[in-house]
């Protein structure tokens, strides 16, 4: 049968949006953080040669240059204060996750509540600042060695390492505003409205080329009716679940005996999410940025190399990066989003037990086994979603990203934020019905010690 909860889930009306004061500032909070962010992708770091930039972007955009810039916003080619984006604190981030798994000091930390969560995140900062000031050390000599700058030296070095380490920083704290206070994931939005800000221009890009005939019409129809295709998978396989059947037994509480309940614990096919594709994707794009910025071949020789083998498209960058998403999928899963052990733990202090299976370690080996399985489709999935645009560019030379971690990455950020604001509806739809109920309440106390008066 369906509860009560999910009946008025399932009623609950978009209309409501109005009646719903404090979700509807929340999504105007929101919205005015994000726009400060866009405005913020146009203000150029000081020192950069405009009309030699915008030579170099268009050569470059084509490559993996306009691959980058399209998870910046834009920002990178136009070489703006947020140039870095907020990648530098989701790789921190990441690392702090998996060294809490690893570093035993660190895991005590992370259990230890509140306040070990503020120092987890104190730490998840330094490393932003640490990675931001690399990070952007490379981009500025890269620049001066592409000949984009009006005035090279450390002026500019200095000049271009601060901003671009603020840059980050205010992201940061933008993404952290726009959780405490807005709707959705302040980090994951930021990117996602990087990427969405990049579609018009790369669709225009890409039906420009097929007027021109450069593609042919029925590769674009192709290509439109596969990222619909891609979009519906990646929906499908969010969504997917493996439920384990979960049995509590009697227990007795106060006078009553409860009776034995059977529940289901989720497992999700992509327990990860989209870390794996992202932190893949940021180890490999990060020294093809540099590359690319510097010239490539023609400045570096061990760059030269690195791209003769592990360039975008490569027959080794392509079997570099599935095997990185295939190992960060298990990796991260079974350090951080699924632990089996807590997972046996937290059933065995809660009277709970798998049918058939011995609490403890033996439910541990089982939970185990069935994410191990669970994981060989979710990885199969995330590899093929991530390496199918990649082939695509390099056999077809479509002059855009689809697909991908990007395509990940929106697709999971639009569910979860349309899942924050139905949450906040159906609680508002509660309350409504409480302060009815209430006077009610009143309404009928009143009738009572009215009566006894009239006698």
């Amino acid at each position: 049968m369906v509860s009560a909860a999910e009946q008025m889930a399932a009623n609950t009306s978009w209309a409501a949006l109005g009646k719903a004061t404090d979700l509807r500032n929340r999504i105007f909070f929101t919205l005015a953080l994000l726009i400060v962010y866009r405005l913020g992708t146009y203000i150029p770091v000081p020192g950069i040669d405009g009309a030699a930039l915008r030579e170099f972007v268009e050569q470059a955009g084509q490559g993996v240059a306009g691959m980058v810039s399209m998870f910046t916003g834009g920002a990178l080619g136009r070489m703006g204060i947020f140039a870095l984006g907020i990648m530098p604190y989701i790789s921190a981030s990441i690392m702090v996750q998996l060294l809490t798994a690893m570093v035993p000091a660190l895991e005590q930390l992370k259990k230890e509540g509140e306040q070990g969560r503020k120092k987890i995140n104190q730490y998840t900062r330094f490393g932003t600042v640490a990675l931001a000031l690399i990070q952007s050390y490379g981009l500025a000599v890269s620049l001066e060695a592409g000949d984009l700058v009006t005035d090279p030296g450390w002026y500019f070095r200095a000049a271009c390492m601060i901003t671009l380490v603020g840059g980050t920083m205010f992201l940061m704290w933008l993404g952290e505003q726009i959780t405490a206070r807005g709707i959705g994931n302040g980090i994951s939005l930021i990117i996602f409205v990087g990427i969405i800000a990049e579609v018009p221009a790369a669709l225009a890009q890409f039906f420009s080329s097929g007027v021109s005939g450069a593609i042919s019409p029925a590769l674009i129809i192709g290509v439109m009716l596969m990222v619909v295709g891609v979009i519906t998978f990646v929906v499908f396989m969010e969504r997917a679940l493996r439920k384990v059947t979960i049995q509590y037994p009697r227990r007795q509480v106060g006078m009553k005996m409860s009776e034995a309940q059977s529940s289901h614990l989720p497992i999700k096919v992509n327990p990860a999410g989209v870390i794996p594709a992202i932190f893949a994707s940021s180890l490999l794009l990060l020294p093809v940025t540099i590359s690319t910025f510097s010239g490539g071949s023609d400045t570096s020789p061990i760059m030269s190399t690195i791209l003769a083998y592990f360039g975008p498209g490569q027959p080794l960058y392509l079997l570099f990066f599935g095997a990185m998403i295939v190992f960060f999928a298990y990796f991260y899963t079974f350090n951080v989003s699924f632990k089996p052990d807590d997972v046996a733990d937290n059933l065995k202090n809660q009277n709970g037990f798998v049918p058939g299976i011995r609490p403890g370690k033996k439910t541990a080996e089982y939970m185990e086994y069935v994410v191990n399985r669970v994981l060989v489709l979710g990885s199969a999935y995330l590899t093929a979603v991530c390496l199918l645009p990649e082939i695509l560019r390099t056999q077809y030379a479509i002059p855009f990203y689809f697909g991908g971690t990007s395509v990940l990455i929106v697709v999971s950020v639009t569910m979860d934020t349309i899942q924050q604001v139905q949450s906040h509806l159906l609680a508002h739809q509660y309350e409504g019905l409480i302060q009815k109920s209430q006077l009610r309440g009143k309404g009928k106390g009143r009738k009572k010690r009215g009566a006894p008066a009239r006698r």
